[in-house]
């Protein structure tokens, strides 16, 4: 399994801000510069860094492909950074499910032994459209992640790129 297929590969996308998309039909996420009306997760990128959108769902991993293992949406990846971003538009019972799907994600990623230690900046982000605003996570659970995966998790739908 490659999680830098060309294929699945959008960017570099170095806008200032932009959006990631999943329009609930069955095709791949994607990433919109023009209608944020679309947007599920709002990308910030104040440094105009440039990053690789990777379409993980229905791309990298096809839909017959690993039954019963949740995978998220898609991607973001720069020199130091990897970012995963499961996108939802649900107003009950998703946050769960979507951190489950980011977990199954990390363990793909090891599996396939994907290079996680030269990423500096590892973010698994649970987004959802019907709820933009930070959820606050309690911080056991933030700690436990980071501990169990390497990666630090964020539910809101606000991804912030740093440098």
């Amino acid at each position: 399994m490659d999680f830098f297929k060309f294929a699945c590969q959008t960017g570099p996308h170095s806008e200032f801000e932009f959006g990631i998309c999943d329009d609930q039909s069955g095709g791949i996420a994607f990433v919109d510069k023009r209608d944020s009306s679309k947007w599920v997760a709002k990308v910030k990128n104040k440094d105009a860094i440039p990053v690789i959108f990777t379409a993980i769902d229905k791309c990298v991993i096809a839909d017959g492909e690993l039954p019963g293992r949740g995978r998220c949406d898609g991607m973001l990846t720069a020199d130091h950074l990897l970012y995963l971003v499961e996108l939802k538009d649900q107003r009950q019972k998703w946050r769960e499910h979507a951190i489950q799907q980011l977990i199954s994600t990390i363990e793909l990623l090891v599996e396939n032994e994907v290079d996680l230690k030269k990423y500096t900046l590892k973010k698994a982000f649970a987004c959802n459209r019907a709820h933009p605003h930070f959820v606050e996570i309690d911080h056991e659970l933030q700690m436990r992640f980071f501990r169990n995966y390497g990666f630090r998790i964020d539910i809101q739908a606000e991804v912030l790129i740093l440098s």
